[in-house]
């Protein structure tokens, strides 16, 4: 493969991962209020992000997750993407779901600088439905 068509391939991966993550900040799946429902809440004070999730569940069964939030657009695209995931599956699931996954989920494209902010919703619902 010659060098130039490499770097089309991933310019063209990237801009889809942007697209993705936009898409998801703009659009977020599974998000608002859900009465009678656990609470969960998250922050990121460096960022100001603030997550709260409402998680309805029958016994280990996540039934139906949504969230509330205000923050940057990964820390919101993050939960969007995460609960599309986890909703329907275990406690146990939600508890194997790695770091790696969430950054997988963003193609790799996430700063040192901004992991805190993709990751906030993976550790606000595992450390809150402990």
């Amino acid at each position: 493969m010659d060098p130039g068509s490499l770097l089309g391939m991933i310019s063209m991966n990237t801009q889809f991962y942007r697209d993705y993550i936009l898409d998801h900040y703009k659009h977020p799946r599974h998000y608002g209020k859900l009465d009678d429902a656990v609470v969960v809440e998250g922050t990121n004070p460096s960022c100001g992000d603030e997550l709260r999730f409402y998680v309805k569940r029958t016994g280990d069964h996540l039934d139906r997750i949504q969230f509330e939030g205000r923050g940057c657009a990964i820390s919101q695209a993050s939960s969007s993407i995460l609960l599309e995931q986890l909703e329907g599956k275990t406690i146990a699931d939600l508890s194997a779901w790695t770091e790696s996954q969430v950054l997988e989920a963003f193609g790799g494209q996430i700063s040192e600088g901004r992991l805190k902010c993709a990751l906030l919703a993976l550790r606000s619902l595992q450390q809150g439905l402990r």
